[in-house]
């Protein structure tokens, strides 16, 4: 989890392949009207987050029931976010990708053929909730090379 441009996605992909799950990309769950409005400017409200939050939970829980173990790239931003993610699957682990504003606003100027405009960026922080102690989410800095946020977390076991 983290705001646009924190890596979710690069290093989602390379831990999914540690793990030897299946990687997600969650941005593909958007349906059309979010993408369109994401590529105008026009940041999501919770309502238009909604449809495409209820489809991530609903894949977390097809691989909970299957018994097997996924990785999603997904902002879940709120903490309500990020209850309807764990409704049906409550072993989710979340990882927050943190990196300050500056660092992020650099890595989506660098970027290229996504949707989602750096000027979109400051919605993004403005919507965000760092989870919670209660969360018991992996706080990962950022600001290191993708190698070594995978070794941290290839390091760390399972609750």
């Amino acid at each position: 989890m983290g705001v646009a441009g924190s890596g979710k996605s690069l290093i989602g992909a390379s831990f999914a392949a540690v793990l030897g799950v299946e990687f997600v990309e969650g941005d593909d769950f958007h349906p059309a009207r979010n993408i369109e409005l994401m590529s105008r400017g026009v940041p999501l409200t919770d309502d238009d987050r909604a449809e495409w939050l209820r489809a991530l939970a609903l894949r977390l829980r097809t691989a909970d029931e299957a018994g097997v173990g996924i990785v999603i790239a997904c902002s879940a931003l709120k903490h309500a976010y990020r209850d309807v993610l764990r409704a049906d699957a409550p072993d989710v682990q979340f990882i927050y990708l943190k990196g300050s504003r500056e660092l992020i606003a650099q890595r989506m100027d660098d970027r290229s053929g996504h949707f989602m405009p750096a000027s979109l960026l400051d919605s993004q922080f403005a919507a965000l909730e760092e989870p919670a102690p209660e969360e018991n989410a992996w706080v990962i800095d950022i600001s290191r090379s993708p190698a070594q946020i995978i070794a941290e977390l290839g390091s760390r076991s399972f609750r």
